[in-house]
């Protein structure tokens, strides 16, 4: 419980991790994306 409370406490922390989030979500999209058209062309 300390853990959550440091992360919804600490900026830096929290914006580290929700960046990191949305990369994650970015990469994941464009992964999917690129191999639905890969095998489209096929």
């Amino acid at each position: 419980m300390q853990l959550l409370k440091e992360f919804i406490s600490d900026p830096v922390i929290f914006f580290s991790f929700t960046g990191l989030a949305v990369l994650m979500g970015i990469c994941t999209f464009y992964v999917i994306y690129f191999l639905k058209k890969a095998n489209e062309k096929k």
